[in-house]
């Protein structure tokens, strides 16, 4: 879901424990930097790249991808991306930032996989597209599932359910590392909470994810835990936990400040 309902960081004690084989966030699996494994491969076409940076459009989605351990090379190259004092989300990216970058939101979450999900299709389920994009921002406006762009529904199938002629409940796919991709933009419109529809739907974005032969995972902050009591009702498991956190880049004068004696 990215940054769900985005806010102040949740206590430490409200982040489900990471189970036993999750994975190091250091190691070469691709969900242990997905944004960074997505643009590098089934999304490459995507891709704006200075160096070993990568990142979507802008309209597209706010996910970049960073090296597992980024030299200072590579965090100069993400600031002439973003541009003089620009600001960068950097969801999953664990790496410090460095001397000179503030942190303006650091938001606790959680990954979660289907590893014994298959997913089931859903007869009401109708496939987002172009024309249905103004509707998917509205509904996107009024739940705040986290981050979802004008062209984010490029990225994946976007599946949603109607109510009298309006859309009133959606999710699809977004990152797309090799094997694996993304259940995201899970919502409900308030007025139609507690009929399932929610579950209903990313059980049927499972049900495609599975018949490519790949494996659905997803984000959510770790405070949100109704999600996470849905998502794991429905056979995902916490992988492990991660950060959703955005930063200024240095402004120009300390960039260009003299060396100390």
């Amino acid at each position: 879901m990215g940054l769900a309902h985005s806010g102040p960081t949740a206590p430490a004690h409200n982040a489900p424990a990471a189970p036993a084989h999750s994975t190091p966030a250091d190691s070469a699996h691709p969900l242990d930097n997905p944004g960074f494994a997505s643009l590098n491969g089934p999304h490459a076409r995507f891709a704006e790249r200075r160096g070993r940076v990568v990142r979507y459009p802008v309209d597209v989605s706010p996910w970049l991808g960073l090296p597992a351990e980024p030299a200072a090379a590579d965090w100069a190259d993400l600031a002439a991306l973003a541009g003089p004092d620009g600001e960068v989300p950097l969801p999953g990216v664990g790496a410090p930032v460095p001397d000179g970058w503030v942190l303006t939101a650091d938001v606790a979450g959680v990954q979660l996989v289907a590893a014994s999900v298959v997913g089931a299709p859903d007869a009401e389920a109708v496939r987002l597209g172009p024309d249905d994009v103004p509707e998917m921002l509205d509904l996107v406006a009024r739940t705040r599932p986290g981050p979802f762009r004008e062209r984010t529904r490029e990225l994946g199938t976007y599946l949603g359910i109607r109510h009298r002629g309006a859309l009133v409940a959606m999710a699809g796919e977004r990152l797309r590392p090799p094997g694996a991709t993304e259940i995201s933009a899970v919502c409900t419109d308030p007025a139609h909470r507690g009929k399932g529809l929610a579950g209903r739907l990313v059980l049927a974005v499972a049900y495609g994810i599975r018949e490519r032969g790949e494996t659905p995972f997803l984000h959510t902050a770790a405070r949100n835990t109704a999600a996470i009591r849905l998502y794991e009702s429905l056979g995902f498991q916490v992988r492990r936990a991660v950060r959703f956190r955005a930063a200024r880049v240095p402004t120009l004068a300390s960039r260009e400040a003299p060396a100390g004696p």
